[in-house]
């Protein structure tokens, strides 16, 4: 695969899953009443949201400055909980399939982002 595929697939995985961690964080402090009720449904407390709402806020950081390839390893570690834990607490909370069948999508999305964040360490000779 060419050096200019892979930071295209690695630049639009990683856009779309740092948009998505960007806007999932800000709408965790917005008033939402069906925002509400869900978190009410799986046994959440807002105060869990806000704290996991920063935290993505700091991971999208991490991922996005240049060099400090173990805070990503971390960051990217961290979504990945975060997307487990949430489809998960779907899940288990008793929620139908098609309500959390885009948190599998997520997951994957950030799957690639991290193959291809790693392929271009490969390229430029480094190793994470």
């Amino acid at each position: 695969m060419s050096k200019k595929a892979i930071n295209i697939i690695y630049w639009i995985s990683t856009g779309l899953i740092l948009a998505m961690m960007l806007f999932s964080a800000a709408s965790s402090f917005m008033e939402n009443p069906d925002g509400a009720k869900m978190l009410a449904a799986i046994g959440y407390r807002p105060y869990v949201l806000h704290l996991l709402a920063v935290a993505k806020v700091l991971g999208v950081i991490a991922i996005l400055t240049p060099g400090f390839p173990r805070l990503k390893e971390w960051a990217y570690a961290g979504f990945m909980f975060d997307l487990i834990g949430a489809t998960y607490s779907f899940y288990a909370s008793g929620f139908a399939f098609k309500d959390w069948a885009f948190m599998l999508v997520l997951i994957a999305v950030l799957a690639c982002s991290y193959i291809f964040y790693h392929k271009r360490l490969a390229l430029k000779g480094s190793v994470a």
